[in-house]
């Protein structure tokens, strides 16, 4: 059994955000809710998104904008301390994604016992945020003397608010990621949060990585749930769950609910 299967099963999962509000330190914060504002919001969220029946969540610091490729260590603090206090709810296998820094990431996911990480490990970037050149080297390094080496990666391989500067095409990119970086997954985006993959793109990552498992990363809709699934090995889920369909917004518990539903119907039932 691979360690994708060991978190997720056999079948594809659908992995669901909880999207911490701006945390302490960065621009968007809410001074006045403060921390205990940014746990109560992320609890009701994992709430209605366990009730809905996903198979998995990721905390992520989607709010934090403007990004960093190196994000203060009071942000990984805040959030390893709002998942800490929700850890003893939460019954499904878990993830963590520091945005945009692996080395954050695999200490976040040392420090709560995270199944999971999602990050850009691998490649070159023209981004908003500057040159982007991560380390995956180092990342696994660090989280294996962590204690966190046996943690699932899942590794996004077009990085949304970013142009790959490597001539390679994607499929070829993602071959490559997985023959010198050995991820658990590889995950295929659109061009920012939010906004849908290609299907072309998941079809000729998954064509040339038959034996390891591709999800969609962004942009997963009710009315698309269903192809995704017939091409990808699951996929992760944010906006399409909120109320209105907006990032920002809180869970919808009949949204979140109506996409599983289609989601297992999309599985044959599972």
């Amino acid at each position: 059994m691979t360690r994708f299967q060991q978190v997720f099963g056999a079948g594809k999962p659908v992995i669901a955000m909880v999207h911490l509000g701006a945390l302490p330190g960065t621009p968007l914060h809410d001074g006045v809710a403060g921390i205990d504002g940014i746990l109560a919001a992320a609890s009701a969220d994992l709430d209605a998104l366990q009730a809905a029946g996903v198979d998995a969540v990721m905390f992520g610091n989607e709010n934090d904008r403007p990004y960093e490729l190196k994000v203060d260590t009071a942000s990984t603090a805040a959030m390893a301390y709002v998942i800490g206090r929700l850890r003893d709810r939460i019954t499904l296998p878990f993830g963590v994604n520091v945005l945009w820094d692996p080395m954050a990431t695999m200490a976040l996911a040392a420090a709560t016992g995270a199944a999971f990480v999602r990050e850009i490990f691998t490649g070159t970037y023209a981004s908003d945020m500057g040159l982007w050149s991560p380390d995956a080297g180092a990342a696994r390094r660090y989280g294996a003397r962590l204690g966190a080496g046996g943690v699932a990666t899942l590794y996004n391989v077009s990085a949304e608010f970013a142009g790959s500067l490597d001539p390679r095409s994607l499929p070829d990119r993602a071959r490559s990621a997985v023959f010198s970086s050995v991820p658990d997954a590889v995950l295929v985006s659109g061009a920012i949060t939010g906004e849908a993959a290609r299907m072309e793109d998941l079809e000729a990552v998954k064509r040339v990585l038959p034996t390891t498992p591709v999800l969609a990363n962004t942009g997963v809709k009710h009315a698309t749930i269903a192809e995704v699934l017939r091409i990808a090995d699951g996929c992760i889920v944010g906006s399409a769950l909120k109320v209105g369909g907006d990032t920002w917004a809180a869970v919808d518990p009949d949204r979140a609910r109506d996409f599983m539903d289609r989601a297992r119907a999309a599985r044959g039932g599972r």
